[in-house]
């Protein structure tokens, strides 16, 4: 019984070990596509409305010529600080829930699955909200680089000493909504996450998500207590003012 006992304890500390290996690892290498993507989103907000938003591809090249390859990886750090806490508790958690359930009440429909596997996205998505956060702000960095302006933060931990010294502990979580919405619609469950299955599911909840995803970029942007000129009171406040000035398209 001991011995059943140990083999399963050894079982679940390999999947969390893997888990969150192949999570860091995954991040590592789409990484660049996330920082393209954050550059995108944020494109336009100092220039004219009648700008219209530049191509992937040309902001990855502006990218590497002007920083190197390296520049691809701005704020890669917190990125995969991120999955230590989100991907553990959205699919450990998730899973163990689950397991749990079905031993006790058989299987959960689809509907509960996607509910289920969307709360615990949600509370994944609230503790590591603030790595999120500094991952944005370093990403967005970039671009001030490229402008011949200093970057606010020389690292992940002068990020959050500086955040939270300026905007306050609070100021970790800020814009916390439209990053939890955003992990509600990519977090359901994976019963069909299987070869092309797992691409279109993958690539709907993208879709679905995407117009959360920019607000969230846009606001978490914003840094409270400087001179700067905060341009969106709410997430709400950068729907309208987003949809104004470049169309319903730009959300995505």
């Amino acid at each position: 019984m001991k011995a059943s006992q140990g083999q399963e304890h050894e079982l679940a500390l390999t999947k969390i070990l893997l888990t969150s290996l192949s999570a860091m690892v995954a991040k590592t290498t789409t990484f660049p596509i996330d920082l393209t993507k954050t550059r995108l989103q944020l494109h336009g907000e100092s220039l004219s409305s009648s700008t219209r938003p530049t191509k992937a591809f040309q902001v990855a090249s502006e990218i590497v010529c002007e920083q190197g390859p390296l520049g691809l990886y701005k704020g890669l750090s917190p990125a995969i600080l991120r999955h230590l806490f989100y991907t553990l508790i959205w699919i450990i958690g998730y899973e163990h829930f689950r397991n749990v359930v079905c031993a006790d009440a058989g299987s959960l429909s689809l509907s509960a699955k996607a509910l289920v596997g969307g709360i615990f996205g949600v509370m994944a998505q609230v503790v590591a909200s603030p790595t999120d956060l500094v991952k944005v702000r370093m990403q967005a960095d970039g671009r001030m680089v490229s402008q011949g302006r200093q970057p606010r933060y020389s690292g992940p931990f002068d990020a959050l000493n500086k955040i939270m010294r300026t905007e306050g502990f609070k100021g970790l979580w800020k814009e916390v909504f439209p990053n939890v919405q955003r992990a509600f619609l990519i977090a359901p469950d994976n019963i069909f996450a299987h070869t092309l299955a797992f691409i279109m599911s993958g690539l709907s909840a993208t879709a679905l998500s995407c117009p959360a995803d920019v607000l969230k970029t846009r606001t978490m942007n914003q840094v409270a207590g400087k001179q700067e000129k905060i341009m969106y009171t709410s997430s709400y406040d950068c729907l309208v003012k987003t949809v104004r000035s470049f169309g319903i398209r730009s959300l995505w």
